[in-house]
This record gives C-alpha cells, structure tokens and sequence, in this order.
C-alpha cells in the first residue's frame, strides 16, 4: 500500500509540474508572466496592446512584473521565475557570454532608440551639451543601455566620463529622480512620464533627447530562455503578434489616442501629462514600425557597449536573435 501511495504520489508532482508550465484562466486563456525593466509611457505599444485587448485575442493572459533594472530581469528569466523578459538586449549578450547553456534569446525589439531624457535644475532654452562641462549628473547603472548611450553622447561631444565631468552611477534607477530632487547632481537622465512630471511641478527642466542625439539603437526588446521558446514556439507567436498589433496601432494614432489607450497603467499621472509624453515620443521616432531586430542594430549596440569598456566578446546575432516570430507576424497580420 505504501509503495502505491509513493506512486500516486509521484506522479500528482509530475503532473503539477508539467500543468505549471501551461496554466491557464478561468476563461481558458494562457498565463503567462512578463517582467519588464521598468514602468514607463516608453513602452506605449506594449499598454496598448494589454488594453486594446491584442494579448486576448492572442488567448493569453499576462501577469507584469517590474524588475526596475536589466540585471535583475534577467536573473528572473535565466532562474525561471517569469516566462518573458523586457529590458535592453545587451542582458542577453552578457549571460551568453558567460557561457550559460540555457542562455536568453531576444524574439521581438519595442523601441529602437534611448527613451531618456536630459533633465536640469534651470530651463537652458539654448542648451548645449558642452554645458555639462565640469557638472554632476546621475547616470544610472553600471553596465547598462541608459548610461552607455549617455557616455557615447558624451563623447561625441569630446566628453569623457569622469574626467571632463562626473556621472554618477551609484544610484539605483527607480530612485534616480528622487535623489536629484533631493539635491544631488546638476542633472539627471529619466524616462517618461517622471522627466515630464518633474517639469511640470517645476522640479526639473527637460532640455535634451539622449536617444535623438545618439541616433537608433535596439533599446529594449522581449527575451525568454532558449528552452522555454524550444518548448513553447505557439506561445511565443502569439505574444509577438499581440505585440506588433500595439506597434501598428501606436504608428497609426495619435498621441491623444495613445495616452487614452494606457492612461490606465499610469493612473497617477494627468491625461496631458501622458500626452505630452507620447507627442514626445512620436516626435523622436522613439518606436519600432515591427518587432524584427535587424543585425546591424545589434552591431551597433554592440559597437557603443565596446566604446563604453563593457564588451570585450561580442556575442554573434545567430545565437542570441531569432527573427522567426517576428517576420511571422508581418506576414500573417495586416496594417
């Protein structure tokens, strides 16, 4: 009786776990768990989708998470707490060149330049970037997109991280504007709506486009471990296809329309607020078109991660790119 009790046993937590990996609603949907890097009208396509009702139709269901850094979604991906990963790619350049086996693959690109903002203390209507000449800016992390596109904008203007003035990256990005207002730095990069609301309560002073002065870059994309898109291909075709649906539709409406469509992820924020933001995102052309991350986007993400003394290997785009769902997605969903 024992040896058929360890049996059942057995074979319940099988089950359990095979059941975990597809679990599914009360209406039969498909759950599934994104983390994404942060909160932000940057990602307006990805709202809209989740409120036009694109993942539905798609039969999925997701649950957000916000990780509030590359780093820490990726260790959420990589140790298997979510399915779906959204931070900047360069996530997956570094674990696969750590030589993990089950290493993260990017399936589809959101935004394909720097969603930040150079922010400061006084309106500097005739702003320049020689400017920051000698002054403090808080930076963002070590290592990632945010401050490595800053550093290449820096340069460009024959600015040198730490020697012609000081970027601070010891504070952690969800607590970036809260520290600039508490007095630290002269300026600060931020993400929408935070640079926009700063302004508005006069707290700060949007003067620069990081991502219009740095030109395109595959900037944040969605990734899942290799053996989780080996397993779950059907899966990861209709999140695709949910996601080009919010491309298409944020290409094809307004900003008024957009900040309608996502006004409620951000509930604190004003409706102007949001539209502002998403005027200011059409304006630098902030959105991908479609959800392919070409190989020569990846290069150059690669190029400005050498600049900034972050890459010493690069990964190969076969490896840690497919663009499988993606072109499927043009193919069989009309504009």
């Amino acid at each position: 009786m024992k040896r058929i009790g360890l049996i059942i046993v057995t074979i319940f937590l099988l089950l359990s776990f095979i059941l975990a990996g597809c679990q599914k609603s009360k209406e039969g949907k498909i759950k599934i768990t994104l983390n994404e890097v942060t909160r932000s009208v940057f990602y307006a396509p990805q709202y809209v989708a989740m409120s036009k009702g694109f993942f539905e139709e798609e039969g999925l269901e997701i649950e957000t998470v916000t990780g509030q850094g590359a780093d820490r979604v990726m260790t959420a991906v990589v140790s298997g707490q979510v399915d779906i990963g959204f931070s900047g790619p360069e996530a997956c350049i570094y674990v696969y060149n750590e030589g993990k086996e089950d290493y993260a693959i990017v399936f589809a690109q959101l935004t394909k330049r720097d969603g930040s903002f150079l922010v400061g203390r006084e309106p500097e209507p005739d702003f320049k970037w020689e400017n920051l000449r000698g002054k403090h800016i808080i930076g963002g992390r070590k290592g990632g997109v945010p401050l490595m596109t800053m550093e290449y904008v820096l340069k460009k203007h024959g600015m040198v991280r730490n020697v012609d003035l000081i970027v601070d990256t010891s504070i952690q990005f969800a607590v970036m504007a809260g520290a600039f207002t508490g007095g630290i730095g002269d300026y600060v990069t931020l993400f929408e709506p935070t640079a926009t609301m700063l302004e508005q309560e006069q707290k700060g002073y949007v003067l620069a486009s990081i991502g219009q002065e740095s030109g395109e870059i595959p900037y944040t994309c969605y990734y899942a471990r290799k053996s989780y898109i080996e397993k779950n291909p059907e899966i990861i075709q209709k999140f695709t296809n949910a996601i080009y649906k919010g491309q298409i539709w944020c290409d094809t409406h307004s900003p008024e329309e957009i900040a309608e469509a996502i006004h409620e992820f951000f509930p604190d924020t004003d409706l102007k607020i949001l539209e502002a933001v998403a005027k200011r995102y059409k304006e630098i052309d902030a959105w991908n078109q479609d959800p392919i991350l070409k190989e020569e986007a990846l290069n150059r993400l690669q190029d400005v991660m050498e600049e900034a003394g972050e890459l010493s290997v690069r990964a190969p785009y076969d490896k840690i790119v497919t663009t499988t769902f993606a072109e499927k997605a043009i193919k069989e969903i009309k504009k």
